[in-house]
């Protein structure tokens, strides 16, 4: 469902950003990285059936190098997760470490963020519910939501105010990041 309103997402409280992903450095050694992309999907399966882990959400893209963007709850409960032997994931790591180790067939990745309440901003227009916006609350983007300075609580450059209409009209707003290269729009 496409929402056509401005929208941002409000999260209640502090979360973690995870990013995960792998590259398949030798394409042709499919019995080395098969079995690790067949890992995932059990994982998530796993953690979508149970939510008091803290999993929370995310999105997935695939390529040579994969992205899993993710949000859990607290870094607590991601680590939580990855270290508890009768879940998915420490076998699977295990199986990995045993099958690839450093071999470097498969590359892996991850980057792991705490995000504390109000430390984050977010837009979403013309879009169906994404990122934060699918994980958390989506509300307008007006009066205090209304610029990236104005959802971050900080002062703005001294520039004035425009509207998401005065945008529209080729006018730009300085005070919102546009979708340029940012976490704005």
């Amino acid at each position: 469902m496409i929402i056509t309103d401005r929208m941002s997402a409000r999260m209640d409280g502090p979360f973690c950003v995870f990013l995960i992903g792998m590259r398949f450095n030798r394409l042709w050694k499919i019995h080395q990285w098969l079995p690790v992309t067949l890992d995932m999907p059990r994982m998530l399966a796993e953690l979508e059936r149970r939510p008091e882990l803290g999993f929370l959400g995310g999105h997935s893209w695939f390529g040579r190098t994969t992205i899993m963007l993710q949000y859990w709850r607290s870094f607590e409960a991601l680590t939580r997760y990855a270290r508890q032997p009768d879940l998915q994931h420490l076998p699977a790591w295990g199986r990995f470490r045993q099958r690839v180790g450093h071999s470097g067939d498969v590359g892996i990745w991850h980057e792991t963020y705490r995000v504390s309440e109000g430390q984050y901003e977010s837009i979403y227009h013309h879009m169906p519910p994404f990122g934060l916006g699918k994980v958390g609350t989506l509300v307008p983007s007006i009066g205090r939501h209304e610029t990236a300075a104005q959802r971050m609580n900080v002062e703005p450059a001294a520039q004035p105010i425009q509207t998401p209409m005065d945008i529209g009209e080729g006018k730009g707003d300085p005070g919102d990041l546009g979708g340029i290269g940012s976490a704005g729009g």
